[in-house]
């Protein structure tokens, strides 16, 4: 049985659009629709091929419309632009994307297409899992950029997939469209997969074969522009891993440091360390916790602005850590470190504010900057994190 490819001009559903992103690709745009029409005539549903075309100025779009391709026009640049434009614009219940360059085969999109309809939201291809031919995939992108990037991703976000970045794969349109994602460049690809597994979509990968590319111009992707901005998404989607980890590792050297050195010097092999480390551990424990209240920040506000899924444990937080909390530890520290300082200055005054012995002092004083520090920092953050609290519940309610 074959595939029948529903009329251009009507607006009825059809079951899969395949989906391709054009920005001049006249050189292989007719063989990768005329692929797509092999591969979905293989299986007995209807299809549309729609491209979304980011301002060809090389013809591209009347080959398509030739092809017996739709068109639809995206005015906003980026890569992410152009797919999300077409998401929407696709009358397909599933939606197979790929690139217009001819490196990835229409044809062999069945086993996408079944899985999609055995219930999974997203199917990946995965290139390293399948086939890399030769010359196909830049030797930096291969053994260092994917891997590296795709680890991260699995790190962060808890996925188990070997290729975050494969330009094939296939999902429900809806689904996707519920995510809301909102990036215009090359991360819109890392951007889907994260916010996939945030939702707890079902994933699952396809092993692929990967074919150099028909072009004869420069690939559009920047290797390490483009890396940079996968890399720098990950980490804002991730407060825990921007702020948290780095902020509890931070208080936890600083601090066991600094209990280290309250004593007196300390001396390692031909090495003495004192209030001058100390100095720098007290630093350590502020950055560190102001970092951690970034991480909790972040991560309230992503939440509220729809960016990350609920997450039970910050709801289970805000049953127990209420301002009045917060206020009571903050002034605790507040009054550590006022009775320090007043301590020193009562030293001081004992002589009759002349030098002082600046080792011992500094081993006082600096303690307790630490804890009137940390007790306003704390006062401060419970203030505002009563107020996010609030717009969260809020929003939560409506």
């Amino acid at each position: 049985m074959s595939g029948r490819q529903d009329g251009l001009l009507s607006s009825s559903p059809v079951e899969l659009t395949i989906l391709m992103p054009c920005l001049n690709e006249a050189e292989t745009l007719a063989a990768c629709i005329h692929k797509a029409h092999l591969g979905c005539q293989k299986m007995d549903q209807t299809y549309e091929i729609l491209i979304a075309d980011n301002g060809s100025t090389d013809g591209s779009p009347d080959i398509a419309r030739s092809s017996g391709a739709r068109v639809v026009a995206v005015p906003l640049r980026g890569y992410g632009a152009a797919l999300h434009a077409g998401i929407e614009a696709a009358r397909g219940r599933f939606v197979v994307m790929a690139d217009a360059d001819d490196s990835y085969d229409f044809s062999e999109i069945a086993p996408f297409v079944e899985k999609l309809q055995a219930g999974y939201t997203l199917v990946m291809g995965s290139r390293f899992r399948g086939e890399i031919k030769p010359g196909a995939m830049p030797f930096l992108h291969r053994w260092l950029g994917n891997p590296i990037l795709t680890g991260i991703g699995n790190l962060f976000f808890r996925n188990k997939l070997s290729d975050y970045h494969c330009g094939l794969r296939g999902f429900d349109k809806q689904a996707i469209l519920n995510l809301n994602l909102r990036t215009t460049g090359m991360e819109f690809a890392s951007e889907m997969v994260i916010k996939a597994g945030l939702a707890g979509l079902k994933i699952t990968e396809i092993p692929i074969v990967l074919w150099p590319d028909g072009r004869s111009r420069p690939p559009h992707l920047r290797t390490w522009r483009d890396g940079w901005r996968h890399l720098r998404f990950m980490l804002l989607y991730s407060p825990r891993w921007l702020f948290l980890y780095p902020g509890f590792l931070l208080m936890f050297m600083g601090g066991l440091v600094g209990l280290w050195l309250l004593p007196g010097p300390r001396t390692v092999g031909q090495v003495t360390f004192d209030v001058h480390t100390l100095l720098y551990a007290a630093l350590a424990i502020l950055v560190g916790f102001q970092s951690v209240t970034f991480a909790v920040f972040t991560k309230i506000f992503a939440v509220v602005e729809g960016l990350l899924p609920e997450d039970p444990l910050l709801t289970k937080m805000f049953d127990y850590i209420v301002l009045e909390v917060g206020l009571a530890i903050g002034f605790i520290l507040i009054l550590i470190g006022l009775a320090g300082s007043i301590y020193a200055f009562t030293a001081w005054r004992m002589l009759s504010f002349g030098p002082l012995e600046l080792t011992n002092t500094l081993r006082l004083i600096i303690p307790a900057v630490v804890s009137l520090t940390l007790g306003c920092q704390i006062v401060l953050s419970s203030f505002f994190l009563s107020v996010l609290g609030l717009h969260r519940r809020d929003t939560v309610n409506q």
